[in-house]
């Protein structure tokens, strides 16, 4: 079995194909890299490294033993600071966020509860908006986010909110006076798009390409913000499916919102970055799933559990 220091040194010489650089990193001298490579190949029984005066560069043996040791030393690694998490308990800072104004409520009922069970952690809440959302989480601006599903490339918690999906036409647009329409009308109108810093899943669930039978759902113009995609629409230049929380925060007289009587629901949750799972980030999920139960639901909001009609 390699020792600890061992696999951090080879796994580090792997990346790096540099034993000073190694030497740097790891806070050891080249002289203790090259020993602690010789005794790694010793148990191996082969080379792992082609060195030249020039260049270092893996051999096919030490290529495999790289990608197979990461995951295993990636591994131990999140073990080793759940374990310190759970020592220390849940303190310090975390930064949760949210996306789009109707998801304020559930997320300070969680933050609420939150505080209760940890009050040597202190929370910081802000607001992100489509265009750094992804970004924010990616550089650890925010620890966790309340959004909507799907949310490509990220960890995600179970689901907090369910509300029906509504097609936004402008208010002298043909269908807005209709009881409700199908996801095949799609098909008849263009459909205003979210901007590319969305996730490609987000956008496939939001504005497909194709109706369920299959027929081409033309597009229209790029929207940068909620406030900008309702615009477009209320400009005639397309037809937008969103979530019934529309009609309470969005209610303005040039849009007209109309059931989409066949779309699934709209679901809402929690979401990180995997690599930052941290205890604080576990117990705040935790927290959240129970706090959302008491929430009242709304005419265009529902806690998940409550059912959707």
């Amino acid at each position: 079995m390699l020792e600890r220091l061992e696999t951090e040194t080879f796994l580090t010489l792997a990346a790096e194909l540099h034993f000073g650089r190694t030497a740097e990193r790891l806070g050891i001298t080249t002289g203790r890299v090259s020993q602690l490579i010789k005794k790694v190949e010793r148990r191996v029984g082969g080379a792992l490294f082609e060195r030249t005066s020039r260049t270092v560069r893996l051999t096919e043996v030490g290529r495999q033993l790289a990608e197979d040791l990461a995951p295993l030393a990636a591994a131990m690694d999140e073990a080793l600071r759940r374990a310190a998490d759970a020592h220390r308990g849940v303190t310090g800072e975390l930064r949760v966020a949210f996306l789009g104004e109707w998801t304020a409520p559930v997320l300070l009922r969680a933050v609420g509860l939150f505080t209760e069970r940890h009050p040597d952690c202190r929370v910081e809440v802000r607001e992100v908006q489509l265009a750094n959302s992804r970004a924010s989480l990616r550089d650890g601006s925010i620890d966790i986010l309340l959004a909507s599903f799907p949310f490509d490339g990220m960890a995600r918690g179970p689901v907090l909110l369910r509300e029906n999906r509504v097609l936004a036409v402008a208010a002298g647009h043909p269908l807005a006076g209709a009881r409700s329409v199908s996801l095949e009308v799609l098909a008849d109108h263009p459909v205003v798009q979210y901007p590319d810093v969305t996730s490609v899943g987000f956008k496939r669930d939001r504005t497909p390409d194709h109706t369920p039978s299959g027929r081409p759902v033309p597009k229209g113009p790029v929207g940068g913000s909620f406030s900008e995609l309702l615009t477009l629409v209320a400009m005639g230049r397309g037809v937008l499916p969103v979530g019934e929380h529309a009609r309470q925060y969005y209610p303005r007289p040039d849009l007209a919102y109309v059931p989409l009587h066949d779309a699934p629901p709209i679901e809402r949750g929690l979401i990180w970055s995997a690599g930052n799972t941290t205890e604080r980030v576990r117990a705040f999920v935790r927290a959240a799933s129970d706090a959302v139960e008491p929430l009242p639901a709304t005419a265009g909001l529902r806690p998940s559990g409550h059912g959707t009609s």
